[in-house]
Formats: structure tokens, sequence, C-alpha cells
């Protein structure tokens, strides 16, 4: 039986809780980084959950997690933004190596944030194709931002990333059945999560399944 077996979404979150609080106060236990641990993952792999993030590299998930090799199955790319490949790799992570959690994971001061809210001003930046078709994934919760306002001011940042953040699980679950599936099953839960960078903390903001 492999690790990941006996684990239940809820517990997988807990453990999460746990490490980041460990984190916070600065006093992590660097769990399972040792040469026995490597040799024992020479064959497979038994992760407590996949996390799904922003590549800043301020958002180093096994430290911010307190968590060691073989722990954590992780997915980044700017923003968190889905796209054809972060789905199937997280619908490997949940159908081959049995996570019960998916971490989504957002964060403050985040650039691509910032350059969606840029992209919708009077004189927006030029910006290369490849960021623009990424950072257009964020601008629908720019857009709803502003609205909100009921006037036309530069929406806060903060609540554009937590806006996007419930958007991008809400993608995740509509563009794929297999993880879909398994949340109605009560197998797996994802928790959407925003990480502030001066705290530290990565606090819990939506969740589908039971934790």
């Amino acid at each position: 039986m492999g690790e990941s077996d006996a684990r239940t979404p809820a517990k997988a979150w807990e453990e999460m809780v746990r490490g980041n609080e460990r984190f916070v106060a600065g006093t992590p236990r660097h769990p399972r980084q040792d040469v026995d641990r490597r040799a024992e993952l020479g064959s497979d792999q038994f992760p407590h959950a996949a996390l799904f993030g922003c590549s800043d590299s301020r958002l180093a998930a096994e430290i911010i997690f307190d968590k060691g090799l073989g722990d954590l199955f992780v997915v980044r790319n700017a923003g968190q933004v889905i796209s054809d490949s972060v789905v199937g790799t997280l619908e490997y992570a949940v159908a081959i190596l049995h996570v019960p959690l998916i971490v989504v994971l957002g964060h403050d001061e985040c650039g691509a944030v910032a350059a969606a809210i840029d992209s919708q001003e009077a004189r927006p930046p030029l910006l290369p194709p490849h960021i623009h078709s990424l950072i257009e994934k964020i601008v629908p919760a720019v857009l709803r931002v502003r609205r909100s306002l009921g006037r036309e001011e530069r929406p806060d940042a903060t609540e554009v990333g937590r806006e996007h953040l419930r958007d991008t699980v809400r993608e995740l679950l509509e563009a794929s059945e297999l993880i879909s599936d398994a949340v109605a099953a009560g197998t797996l839960a994802i928790v959407g999560a925003n990480y502030r960078l001066l705290e530290g903390t990565a606090m819990q903001d939506i969740t589908v399944g039971a934790v």
C-alpha cells in the first residue's frame, strides 16, 4: 500500500496547514529531505497532495508548507492559469498517483495579475504575444472587480487575485470530468488558497469537497 492510500482530503489539508504554520513560526522541520528519503523514492512516488500555483520565485511550495521530497506533486505557471497541460498534469496526479487533495495557490503582489490590470488601462503597455495570451485568462476577474466598483478606477490587485483564484478552481472543475467526478465521489478535494508574501501565510479561500 502506498503512502497516499490511507490519506483523506481532510487529512492532507490538515498536514498542509500544519506545515505552513511551522514555516510562519520559523520552526520548520524540513522533513524527508535526507539521503534515505532520496533512496526510498528511487523507483516510485506517493505524493500527499498536488499543488498548482504561480511560478513566482517567492512561492517555493515545499518550503512554505514545510514538506520534503516526494510529498507534493507541483505544477506552476505565471498567474496559475489553467491550460490543457495543467489539466492533464493534475489528472495524472489524481488518476495515477491518487492524490486526495489539489491546492490551487495564488498570492498577493502577483506580476501576472498586475499585467492583466494594466492591459485594461486606457493606454496598455505592449506585451509579447505569449504573455498577452496568458494574462487574458485573468482579465475576466479584472473586469468583474472593476464593475463592482461602479466607476472607472484601477481595481485592487489583491481582490482581482482572489477573483482569479476562484475562477481557476471553477475552470479546473469544468475542464476535467475526471477531477470533478473524484470530488463528487469524495476521494478528492480542491482548496484554493491565497499566500501572503510578508506574513508567509497560505489562507484558505475556496473549497470544493470535504476538508
